[in-house]
């Protein structure tokens, strides 16, 4: 199928994870991505171990490998070629950089009418902490997000991934996009300002509104503030998930486990209320049974034994949705983002 971007040029002047996680994404939707490098590489090139033979057949992080397939990389330095880089950048549709605020400005000038500049920084262009570095670890922190994840007698823990990095380039791919439906219309380019912060505020969700109604949120391991059963459970060979969202999965986890729960425990308000009770006696009918027995007992509701990451990459699931990928000979993970031909539609 047509991929939607084709023909569209992105040059990709950012590093470490949330630029070039973006980039990658057009690239995934068809756009060819041009990617300047400093001279001494991207950080995340060292980030290892592990290594393994990169895109160009030299060593590099897997961490690297994760957010650079499909452009087409180059070296350069913003100070001492800045006219060639100024050269891409009028012959580009989108250029995304996450250089300090103010930095682009000061070494390449104003942007080329019509281009897109999606700017990519932890706090954002202005606010009084527009200047202050920034990490995903930073950023979690201080966010709230490491409040309330971790186990309630234990310390505050971070997300396993990068994950509001991961999600500002989500954002910045709609962005762009939206900017690039504008220009279609339009003729007009844009600047685009997303932070890590902003991202990570707006992604505390149901959370954040809890706090705004007046609760405060509190680590809670795998459990949920407004559902419950919802979060991991020991089965007898192994750690399994049960979530429970509705009063129909409730009677089937009842009836399934056998729980005779009472009839007060179909109101989730109730359960919450009963929290100990409520999960205690399902981990005790849980305990008793393997994860491969539990998933064949509650078919109707959400479960999942809980992988390893490896476990995940040879899912059943995985394989028939080819997960993985090999591009340039190096095995990556492969884009969410799939097209279909509508039926329906003229060829």
């Amino acid at each position: 199928m047509h991929r939607p971007l084709e023909g569209i040029r992105v040059l990709d002047l950012s590093r470490i994870l949330a630029g070039p996680y973006a980039a990658q994404s057009l690239g995934d939707l068809g756009a060819n991505v041009t990617k300047i490098e400093a001279p001494w590489g991207d950080d995340t090139r060292g980030w290892g171990p592990p290594f393994q033979n990169g895109f160009d057949g030299e060593p590099v992080a897997s961490y690297f490998l994760s957010c650079n397939r499909g452009k087409d990389i180059h070296r350069g330095n913003i100070k001492e070629d800045r006219e060639h880089i100024q050269s891409l950048m009028a012959n580009s549709d989108v250029v995304i950089e996450n250089f300090r605020p103010g930095t682009f400005e000061r070494y390449l000038g104003p942007i080329p009418k019509g281009i897109i500049l999606c700017s990519i920084s932890g706090y954002g262009q202005d606010g009084p902490r527009r200047d202050e570095p920034a990490f995903d670890l930073t950023m979690q922190a201080r966010s709230g997000i490491m409040s309330i994840t971790g186990e309630a007698a234990g310390p505050p823990a971070k997300v396993g991934v990068a994950w509001i990095d991961v999600m500002t380039g989500m954002n910045a791919v709609s962005a762009i996009l939206a900017a690039l439906y504008h220009r279609e219309r339009t003729g007009e380019g844009a600047r685009i300002d997303i932070s890590l912060w902003d991202t990570a505020i707006a992604a505390l969700v149901n959370q954040g509104h809890n706090a705004l109604a007046g609760a405060t949120p509190q680590r809670m391991g795998t459990a949920h503030p407004n559902l419950v059963p919802y979060r991991v459970f020991e089965a007898s060979d192994g750690w399994f998930a049960i979530g429970v969202g509705s009063t129909g999965q409730w009677n089937i986890l009842d009836k399934a486990l056998g729980l005779n729960a009472p009839e007060k425990w179909q109101e989730n308000s109730v359960r919450i209320a009963e929290r100990d009770e409520v999960e205690g006696m399902v981990q005790d009918r849980v305990a008793v049974h393997s994860r491969n027995k539990l998933e064949a007992m509650l078919v109707g509701i959400p479960c999942a034994p809980v992988n390893d990451v490896n476990e995940a990459l040879e899912d059943i699931q995985s394989t028939a949705r080819g997960a993985v990928i090999a591009v340039d000979g190096v095995e990556v993970l492969a884009s969410p983002l799939r097209f279909h031909q509508n039926e329906n539609s003229e060829v």
